[in-house]
């Protein structure tokens, strides 16, 4: 009696573990592809620059004319093949001020033209390619 009440405890504790392995295994695809609780709708987070500045970004600038050039060319440079958040290797305040112009009602549809009437140094522009730098 006392050896088919062993087997049957283990047979539950099996059980039982199985159970809490795909409890956290749920848990954790749930994790990973939940957006964080500080990124509201419509918006994505991207991380700037070489300290990885994180910044909030409403989803429709992914669209914008100076934007998909800016991916493109990034892409072209590094590749997308990172797991993780959107990397865009500029400078912090090229990114603020690309930003602003992209806010406005009437902005330019082209990376040249925005380069050409940039308020930051040219040295903060982003070092993806030797012809982005005037």
């Amino acid at each position: 009696m006392s050896l088919s009440t062993g087997n049957s405890s283990k047979i539950r504790r099996i059980v039982r573990m199985r159970q809490m392995l795909f409890q956290w295994r749920n848990k954790a695809r749930v994790t990973a592809t939940r957006t964080p609780s500080d990124v509201p709708a419509g918006y994505i987070a991207v991380c700037v620059g070489p300290t990885m500045s994180r910044f909030i970004i409403r989803a429709t600038y992914l669209n914008h004319p100076i934007f998909v050039k800016l991916l493109n060319e990034v892409e072209e440079e590094y590749g997308f093949c990172n797991h993780g958040p959107l990397t865009i290797p500029c400078d912090q305040d090229y990114f603020r001020e690309l930003l602003r112009v992209m806010a406005q009602p009437k902005c330019f549809n082209t990376i040249e033209d925005f380069h050409k009437s940039c308020h930051v140094n040219r040295e903060s522009w982003p070092l993806l390619r030797e012809e982005l730098i005037y």
